[in-house]
């Protein structure tokens, strides 16, 4: 069987057990895919007693800015029996280069089944930390925990989010929904259960008390069954310290995250909210990505955060797809999918030349005295997601 007769098997299979997920754009629009990798043989569902600690707002804690100082962050290495298949080399050389860069800025802990932790060590350089935590796929966004931090900031605890394979759509995932758990118990962080099931990717904070997400993603049966608007954003306050939450519609069903708010809409240091807006030639796929990048737009601009301020949107526009140097069904041409790390922002380039440079002014005029580091990420991008998809940040705190 070819690589692309294996591709379309794995697209029946997230069909199969979606109930039909079409392939959609950057998940905010862009004419490219983004059902992600992760699906493939049925795994068991985690089955491990949860400990629940306090709740992080009823003690001021609260999650910080990805802008914020980091201790180091955590990407994960695609082991030999993932879902890849023949772009397992390619995804590999990816996650190699993402990890390297990150490197260059401050520490990088790689997951790594303990059976492959030599190869990855090799690929990615002698100083990333690999920690034998077995995974079934890369997305350590939606997978990992999130830290919070205490109002001195002196400790962290860590919120599982009860990755459920994006509502039951990844049936491949007793080894990531376990992700959380391992990497909380790496670092000796204590660990607090969300009152919701969610992913990384789905919230997006300024730090200061606001938090964005899609009602698509958090406000869905797949993930909240019998929970309304009101219980999901309760869960969010008293999960992550925020006052104040902003909604966008978001686009259900479309793609195998439910449109992530993390490649859609972005806030900045200074304020701003940077959306990723779809080619004008036409997003692809009926203008739903279109549709929902505008109603993003016109939410935001009616909205204040949380100290009352009124939000400017700023758009950051995606690549033209006839011009990308490579694309499959799946691909994520999303430059808000974006990853800040201590003095720089590793940013994704897809070749079209003149998008390719726009992003990176947009993105250097939002976050200065941060170098903007743009890498190729041919081979994730086909698998429907970016370079934030694939790390996550933990807090640095002060010495006790």
């Amino acid at each position: 069987m070819s690589g692309s007769d294996r591709r379309t098997v794995l697209r029946a299979l997230v069909a199969a057990a979606a109930g039909s997920v079409p392939v959609a754009a950057c998940a905010s629009g862009g004419g490219a895919g983004h059902t992600k990798r992760g699906t493939g043989e049925t795994g068991e569902d985690g089955d491990e007693e949860m400990t629940e600690q306090p709740k992080p707002s009823r003690s001021g804690w609260r999650l910080p800015a990805e802008t914020e100082p980091h201790d180091r962050t955590y990407l994960a290495w695609p082991p030999e029996d993932s879902v890849w298949d023949d772009l397992l080399p390619g995804l590999r050389r990816d996650i190699a280069s993402i990890a390297r860069a990150v490197a260059e800025y401050e520490p990088v802990t790689l997951l790594a089944d303990p059976r492959n932790a030599a190869d990855a060590r090799r690929a990615c350089g002698s100083g990333v930390e690999v920690l034998p935590v077995p995974v079934d796929d890369v997305w350590v966004r939606d997978t990992g925990p999130v830290f919070v931090t205490n109002p001195r900031r002196d400790r962290l605890a860590g919120v599982d989010l009860r990755f459920n394979g994006w509502g039951g759509r990844a049936t491949r995932r007793a080894r990531d929904e376990r992700v959380a758990r391992a990497v909380l118990a790496g670092a000796g962080v204590p660990r607090t259960v969300a009152g919701l099931v969610a992913e990384g990717g789905g919230i997006e904070v300024d730090g200061r008390g606001t938090l964005m997400a899609t009602e698509s993603s958090l406000v869905n049966p797949n993930r909240n069954p019998g929970m309304s608007r009101d219980e999901i954003e309760r869960a969010l306050r008293e999960a992550f310290g925020v006052t104040r939450v902003l909604w966008l519609a978001g686009v259900r069903g479309r793609d195998v995250t439910d449109h992530h708010v993390d490649s859609l809409a972005r806030f900045t240091p200074g304020g701003a909210v940077l959306l990723s807006r779809p080619p004008l030639a036409g997003d692809g796929d009926g203008g739903v990505w279109t549709r929902a990048y505008e109603q993003a737009g016109k939410a935001l601009a009616e909205a204040t955060d949380a100290r009352g301020r009124r939000l400017e949107t700023v758009d950051l526009p995606e690549p033209d797809p006839r011009l990308i140097g490579r694309r499959g069904p799946d691909f994520l041409a999303c430059y808000a999918n974006y990853y800040v790390v201590n003095g720089a922002l590793i940013a994704p380039r897809y070749g079209d030349r003149r998008a390719d440079e726009t992003a990176a002014a947009v993105l250097r005029e939002h976050h200065p005295g941060r170098r903007i580091v743009s890498l190729p990420i041919d081979t994730l991008a086909e698998g429907g997601g970016g370079i934030h998809c694939a790390t996550r940040e933990r807090p640095a705190v002060k010495a006790a």
